[in-house]
């Protein structure tokens, strides 16, 4: 379950890294190491920090393809999916929300309680943006005035941890807490909901 997880996060967060560098007019070089590092960021991180190292992202194949295979399908189709307006927030959402899950349900199986799990969850979720963003050189989206982004995550990370230490089964939990994310930041997107800001 987390391998899938992990592995579709990775595909989809590889597509926005892929556009973002297509859209910033990088060679296919450029294309494929920012897929890979908005795919592979914030997985990375998270292993690092709960000391499952080497982590899966050097050590498994797998998880080197998959983001090569994104920023590569990216590469040569992307005029076709560069018509579709604001695509990369959306495949940025989705990415976010299976990240922020599988890193919150891999943090609870190495023993993390809940709150800490749904801490590195949220980690998990936005670390491969943040590194995509700073490679670029833009004010990553976490960062941005007023953007939904981190707390979107880590709601949906606190439901997918809760839901691992109340025993539930990992399909019970995957979807409810990955939709938390995925809906909520779309709906920030939609209706230009911001996070709260200091009062001037």
């Amino acid at each position: 379950m987390l391998l899938t997880l992990d592995l579709v996060g990775i595909f989809v967060f590889a597509i926005s890294g892929g556009l973002v560098a297509v859209r910033n007019q990088l060679d296919i070089v450029g294309v494929v190491v920012l897929a890979m590092a908005t795919g592979l960021g914030g997985g990375v991180i998270r292993d690092v920090v709960i000391g499952a190292v080497p982590p899966p992202a050097v050590k498994d194949w797998w998880y080197l393809l998959v983001p090569v295979v994104g920023g590569l399908v990216t590469f040569w189709w992307h005029p076709a999916v560069g018509r579709l307006e604001r695509v990369i927030n959306v495949f940025d959402a989705f990415g976010l929300g299976l990240f922020c899950v599988a890193g919150a349900l891999k943090a609870h199986e190495y023993g993390l309680g809940p709150v800490p799990a749904a801490a590195l969850g949220m980690v998990t979720g936005v670390g491969g943006g943040i590194i995509r963003d700073l490679l670029v050189g833009r004010v990553p989206v976490i960062f941005r005035k007023g953007q939904l982004y981190a707390i979107p995550a880590l709601a949906g990370a606190a439901v997918a941890s809760t839901g691992a230490e109340l025993g539930l089964a990992g399909e019970l939990v995957v979807g409810p807490a990955a939709a938390v994310t995925i809906g909520w930041r779309l709906l920030a997107l939609n209706r230009g909901w911001t996070a709260p800001l200091p009062r001037t």
